[in-house]
């Protein structure tokens, strides 16, 4: 099939290339002539494993190809994708839909045949209503019908995901989109992947519902961390317990400094504002919020305990920037409000990241960036872990004792034994372990 995604970014270049290496012919677009230009120079963007060398492959072939200008492909394309940005609305939360609109009024008027309009950015209830109104109104002649059709990536596994997904919503209003999404999935049908047709609102609101339940289940662990401290438990041990449940599982119970990233925290209230405005709050999700934001500058004040109650004039060194593992998205990252809170301290940072330094010079221009984790730890009165990349999971613990001013480490992520750490001569921290409830009260006595 003859496709066309509007957005080569995250989503619509991972997209794109998984589609054109399903068979099908797609043209990526882009607004961004730069980015195009890399693009057609053999450069990526964006960090994600195995997008290169996918997006080689497919050009190579002759199946993907990129372009600023939309006209042509769109009037010869069966499926046109809208994959641009729906980042946070500056001033009252709600998604900025302006992206979307705009790139509705383009298409609408470069339509030349019936095509299936979907959208694939994260959008609210509603917005699939609007790109039809708005298609309609740059071309009452034209024959389309317009489709929901949410991903469902996670940033560092999103080939995988794309290629393996445990599930397809398509939401349509008009029957004849039915036909041309079975055939754009068709190949994944090989893998048994489900695909769930729904009317257009409620696979919009499945894509909400699904990132708000998962940012809900952290925040619960986080929550959970914070009591076991308090009381002498562990939370990994209760996360194991509570996760061996089928009903419940494993996955996203794992206690750390908070979420981020490019979808949780913008989906999160965008949703929240959605059922404000409907007059169906969601009060669950509200404090999900709530709790999140307040909990990454907490995490700044537990290295500030671990470091002895006052980081004035201190170092303090920072492993991992980017919000997860494997990708070099700061976007919401725990690092940004954790370094923020610490500078206000009036601690001195010196950080290293595996991909996301690049990045984070933009947002964080006045901290000192390293080539290795051992040069994060040189002179630190605290070495903080806040990205569990696999790149620190097995530290050389002595050479980092060695260079730092004093043997703390604040593991954010819980990434390594507490016995281990103290055998070592190390005065440690982690989440939700019963150690740092007698590190916190040490801190306290400290002052």
């Amino acid at each position: 099939m003859r496709i066309v995604m509007i957005g080569s970014g995250y989503v619509g270049l991972v997209s794109g290339a998984c589609f054109a290496d399903f068979g099908h012919d797609v043209v990526c677009v882009d607004k961004d002539a730069k980015k195009i230009a890399k693009l057609e120079a053999g450069g990526i963007p964006i960090f994600e494993p195995g997008l290169d060398q996918l997006v080689a492959k497919n050009v190579a072939a002759g199946r993907l190809r990129f372009t600023t200008d939309l006209s042509g492909p769109v009037g010869d394309a069966d499926v046109v994708f809208i994959g641009v940005g729906t980042p946070t609305r500056r001033g009252d939360g709600h998604a900025d839909l302006s992206y979307v609109h705009a790139a509705a009024r383009e298409i609408g008027a470069a339509l030349k045949r019936f095509t299936v309009v979907v959208t694939k950015s994260t959008v609210p209830v509603g917005t699939g209503d609007e790109v039809e109104r708005i298609i309609r109104e740059a071309n009452p002649s034209a024959e389309f019908a317009v489709a929901s059709n949410p991903e469902f990536l996670r940033e560092g596994a999103a080939i995988e995901d794309f290629k393996r997904p445990d599930r397809i919503v398509v939401g349509i209003e008009d029957e004849r989109a039915r036909g041309p999404m079975t055939e754009v999935y068709r190949p994944l049908f090989l893998n048994h992947s489900p695909i769930l047709f729904t009317r257009r609102r409620t696979s919009e609101l499945i894509k909400y519902a699904a990132n708000a339940f998962l940012a809900m289940k952290i925040t619960f662990i986080n929550e959970v961390a914070d009591l076991c401290e308090k009381v002498g438990a562990d939370v990994q041990d209760v996360s194991r317990g509570i996760g061996l449940d089928n009903r419940i599982g494993s996955k996203f119970l794992h206690a750390g400094p908070g979420y981020g990233g490019s979808c949780f925290p913008k989906d999160t209230l965008a949703l929240v504002k959605t059922a404000q405005d409907h007059d169906a709050p969601l009060r669950l999700i509200e404090t999900t919020v709530a709790v999140n934001d307040t909990r990454k500058r907490a995490m700044a004040r537990k290295v500030i305990a671990a470091a002895g109650g006052d980081v004035r004039g201190k170092t303090i060194g920072i492993l991992g920037l980017t919000f997860k593992p494997n990708t070099d998205d700061m976007r919401e990252a725990p690092s940004l409000s954790i370094i923020q809170a610490l500078q206000d301290a009036g601690a001195t940072i010196r950080a290293y990241d595996p991909e996301g330094m690049d990045a984070a010079r933009a947002l964080l221009p006045d901290i000192t960036y390293v080539a290795s984790p051992y040069e994060a730890a040189e002179g630190a009165a605290a070495l903080a872990l806040v990205t569990e990349w696999d790149a620190f999971r097995a530290l050389d613990l002595g050479r980092i004792k060695a260079v730092m001013a004093a043997p703390v480490l604040v593991d954010l992520r819980n990434i390594y034994k507490p016995a281990e750490l103290e055998r070592l001569g190390f005065r440690y921290a982690g989440i939700g372990r019963a150690a740092d409830a007698e590190a916190a009260d040490v801190a306290r006595a400290a002052e």
